[in-house]
């Protein structure tokens, strides 16, 4: 049933050769052959797919490959890298690739491509997750630049700014009303906004040391928002 249903959208894709039939039996290697970096198709021995673009699956036998992990979040999320993304694309683009490698439409294949179905899912999952956000996609394109911020590190920031954070977590931790809550919820979403629009000047300049500060910043404000969600919940 899935396997009908998953041709029929793969060659309306364009991801699936129209007039393949049918698949080879899975080798009794298939398990030790599926960990291996070899472009042949696991399961069919054959040429299988190049390491870029959306063959996902054997162009001979139809059986799903496993994903590139060397690839990049903005590669397989079909982006540019750069910090502005379209998240009406980025996310048109995480329902088409769930339609290809959720692992329901696998419940009926081999062993094999069930992992290798998972593997793709939470890749997919992982891309969309990390594009989305402006932070954590910062963080990311600031990765691909060989510059990191590790976690639970202070970078050098400057005293005003300190003050800024400081004051804004004590009206935080004084706020008793919804509407105190709103308007320290605006203050924040305005500032992330505007650092938002800096780092993604930064990025443009490729002034890294820029982007690394700004997004620290950000970080910051985004611990504000993670206490403001933790102060609604009622308890």
């Amino acid at each position: 049933m899935w396997g009908g249903r998953t041709g029929a959208l793969l060659r309306v894709w364009g991801l699936w050769p129209a007039g393949v039939r049918g698949r080879r039996p899975l080798g009794c290697n298939a398990a030790s052959l599926a960990g291996n970096n070899s472009p042949q198709c696991w399961n069919c021995g054959g040429p299988g797919v190049p390491k870029r673009g959306d063959g996902f699956f054997c162009p001979q036998c139809r059986a799903l490959q496993p994903p590139d992990l060397t690839r990049d979040y903005f590669s397989l999320m079909d982006c540019n890298r750069a910090f502005g993304v379209d998240t009406a694309k980025l996310q048109n683009r995480y329902q088409q690739l769930q339609r290809l490698v959720h692992p329901d439409f696998f419940s009926q294949r081999s062993q094999t491509e069930k992992d290798f179905s998972e593997k793709h899912a939470t890749l997919v999952n992982d891309a969309y997750k990390t594009l989305l956000a402006p932070l954590s996609r910062g963080l990311y394109l600031l990765k691909l630049h060989g510059v990191e911020i590790p976690e639970g590190t202070d970078y050098a920031m400057d005293q005003q700014f300190l003050m800024e954070i400081m004051e804004i977590n004590e009206k935080l931790a004084e706020a008793q009303s919804e509407a105190a809550m709103k308007e320290i919820e605006s203050i924040v979403r305005a500032k992330q906004k505007e650092l938002s629009a800096n780092v993604s000047k930064a990025f443009e300049q490729d002034d890294f040391e820029k982007a690394k500060e700004i997004l620290t910043k950000m970080r910051y404000f985004s611990n504000v928002e993670e206490k403001i969600k933790l102060k609604k919940i009622p308890l």
